[in-house]
């Protein structure tokens, strides 16, 4: 399994595995509980290697971000998505000092550690983009 195969969907919680395109949209499994479902064609569906996050200079891949985060905690799941707003803008400035305050919004930060706890779980070890084919 790899991190372009990896969705999340605007109003649903956690995070789905891509497995088949369907006549109605995408069948995803949850990497939660391994339920499938349909996402249907009219739900906005992002790929995690489509994400980005504002920094003060260039927007940083999501898949750069998770590296981070996994380097700071040695693999090990971060701390909870659950905690108060301070203990995970302070987690977050840890693992990318980088990032634009003023745009990246506690919700955004919120969601980034869900998802990489998430995916350590599911024995994510490498958050790396697809390689891009060079054009001749």
């Amino acid at each position: 399994m790899e991190l372009k195969d990896i969705l999340a969907i605007s109003g649903q919680p956690g995070l789905f595995r891509f497995v088949a395109q369907s006549a109605r949209g995408v069948i995803v499994e949850s990497l939660v509980d391994g339920r499938r479902s349909n996402a249907s064609a009219s739900s906005k569906v992002s790929a995690l290697t489509e994400i980005s996050i504002f920094t003060e200079s260039d927007d940083l891949p999501l898949a750069d971000v998770l590296t981070r985060i996994y380097a700071l905690t040695d693999g090990k799941e971060a701390i909870s998505h659950k905690e108060q707003p301070e203990k995970l803008r302070a987690f977050f400035a840890e693992a990318l000092p980088e990032y634009d305050r003023e745009r990246v919004h506690a919700s955004d930060i919120k969601k980034v550690i869900a998802w990489y706890n998430l995916l350590v779980k599911a024995g994510f070890t490498e958050f790396k983009l697809p390689e891009r084919e060079e054009q001749a």
